[in-house]
């Protein structure tokens, strides 16, 4: 398997890049979801009868900023299994080995 977080990965082939698209679009929703939480959670606080659910919203919006990470590596992992062509690697590399083979 690849070293994880190398920056080259990313646009190293178009299907590198599609997938890096795809998590940005998920990390960004799970951001926006997160700053919504905790906005209408810190409305919720200016009313007595709200405050419960104020609570709730902000505990709901600190689990959306904690998978954030989450996703992060979850996309380094699916880069580093994606296999890069030969024209694509630095000068002087190896060929990639199969980190599942069997035996």
């Amino acid at each position: 398997m690849a070293r994880l977080f190398e920056t080259g990965r990313r646009t190293a082939t178009p299907d590198h890049a599609e997938l890096v698209r795809r998590f940005e679009l998920y990390r960004t929703l799970i951001e926006f979801m997160a700053a919504l939480a905790f906005i209408v959670g810190s409305v919720f606080f200016f009313y007595e009868r709200l405050i419960y659910a104020g609570t709730w919203l902000f505990l709901i919006g600190s689990v959306f900023f904690a998978v954030r990470p989450g996703i992060r590596l979850l996309l380094e992992l699916r880069l580093a299994n994606l296999p890069v062509p030969e024209e694509f690697r630095p000068y002087g590399a190896g060929p990639e080995k199969n980190a599942r083979r069997d035996g």
